[in-house]
């Protein structure tokens, strides 16, 4: 029997509540065993006002949930053909190999295939960095596609799932 599964989603849209959260939480929920895997959400727009305090006790306790999931779901919308400042705020909080053993899945929205690249170019290598394990291809929403965000996220996560799968082995 496998083992329960500790998803965590880190949704870098300044706007709380945001369709690429709503794409990111899809990507986790099609990699979750229902009713037996626990997914929570970190929305950082939640916490913007406090990404740069430091000490700050919430976000620390952020991050060690994050590091203590089995996989995290890493979501920005594009931003000048990259992730957001306030991802990237979140992630500096993570030591070199501070997301050791946990299994990463870049996303990214954006509004046409033109930054189709962005996740797998900027956002793997940054958690890579991190000692994440990021085994199968990242995937990139276009956002007028919305309507059809449950196939696609299945088209996808039929290849990811086997090849996350194989890292529970």
């Amino acid at each position: 029997m496998r083992a329960v599964l500790k998803i965590s989603v880190v949704v870098g849209n300044p706007k709380p509540n945001s369709r690429t959260a709503r794409v990111a939480t899809a990507v986790a929920t099609s990699l979750a065993t229902p009713g037996v895997d626990t997914i929570t959400v970190v929305d950082l727009a939640e916490h913007a006002s406090k990404l740069f305090d430091w000490p700050s006790e919430e976000l620390a306790a952020l991050s060690k949930e994050v590091a203590e999931s089995d996989v995290i779901v890493v979501a920005s919308p594009t931003y000048k053909a990259t992730y957001t400042g306030l991802l990237k705020a979140f992630l500096d909080r993570y030591p070199n190999q501070g997301l050791k053993g946990v299994i990463a899945v870049p996303v990214m929205t954006g509004a046409d295939l033109r930054h189709s690249m962005g996740p797998d170019v900027n956002l793997r290598p940054l958690l890579v960095e991190l000692g994440a394990c990021v085994p199968s291809q990242s995937l990139y929403f276009v956002m007028d596609q919305v309507d059809q965000l449950d196939a696609i996220v299945a088209r996808w996560a039929e290849d990811a799932r086997p090849r996350m799968i194989a890292q529970f082995s």
